[in-house]
């Protein structure tokens, strides 16, 4: 089961700047499928320059409509559903996502969900597909229907955060966690309304302690600060081994299982 970042850029102005890449992240090789979340600008053509195959999709996840979370799902559809020819892939998507809402959205057209199977999923609902299940998380966020997801594997638990600001239930949300990943877009005390900082994810690291938490979906100003100084911060308080993110990492995930 390998896990790998085609991008660890998140917020309007790393995107734009593209101080790091926003392709989102892959899970291979869990229960016979490969699983694309949050493919951002630029996600197809990542998933190439690191030697993957966009056709070898079998599961799309998207968070929320916000572009950085987005922007390249049709294509990868296209590339699931061999070019739309096919019935083939799953999609899995917060409601803004495949039905808008109001001015939000929807982020797939209706031609590309009529190959794959679709499915809305909102915070509380668990979806099964084959020996996977996908439940989706609650989050605070500026898109109203934004969900986390928890990928749950024969017991072992990948759980993503998905863009949200630090909120007393989110422990909750995500307990049991082996791995959590986490959307953190900045450091400091200065509150980013609909976003954690690197102090909030500690804290959740604290009340969740999972095997492995990993920051990702990272803001101009933390690329910029040095953010492996907050993880290794992170790692000392919590106990918790924590790594900041890398476009193009690569971690084996069946040491955590």
């Amino acid at each position: 089961m390998k896990l790998q970042f085609l991008g660890t850029a998140g917020g309007r102005f790393a995107t734009i700047t593209q101080k790091r890449m926003t392709g989102g992240f892959r899970i291979d090789d869990i229960g016979g499928k490969n699983i694309h979340v949050d493919p951002g600008p630029g996600a197809l053509v990542r998933t190439h320059q690191f030697g993957l195959n966009p056709r070898k999709i079998n599961m799309l996840l998207v968070s929320h409509c916000h572009t950085d979370h987005y922007n390249d799902a049709e294509v990868l559809i296209e590339a699931m559903t061999q070019g739309m020819t096919k019935k083939a892939g799953h999609v899995i998507g917060s409601e803004s996502v495949i039905n808008g809402n109001g001015e939000i959205g929807p982020g797939i057209s209706k031609y590309h969900q009529s190959k794959p199977t679709v499915t809305t999923l909102h915070p509380g609902d668990v979806v099964n597909d084959d020996k996977i299940t996908i439940k989706g998380t609650d989050t605070h966020h500026g898109d109203p229907t934004c969900v986390g997801f928890n990928i749950n594997y024969n017991g072992f638990n990948i759980n993503y955060t998905a863009d949200t600001e630090y909120f007393p239930e989110l422990a909750k949300e995500h307990e049991g966690a082996d791995v959590l990943i986490g959307c953190v877009i900045k450091e400091g005390e200065r509150k980013i309304k609909g976003h954690m900082r690197t102090m909030d994810f500690e804290e959740l690291v604290n009340e969740v302690q999972p095997k492995l938490a990993i920051m990702t979906h990272l803001g101009v100003n933390l690329i910029m600060n040095n953010p492996f100084q907050n993880t290794r911060i992170i790692t000392k308080n919590t106990g918790v081994r924590t790594v900041a993110a890398t476009d193009g990492l690569i971690m084996d995930l069946k040491q955590f299982m």
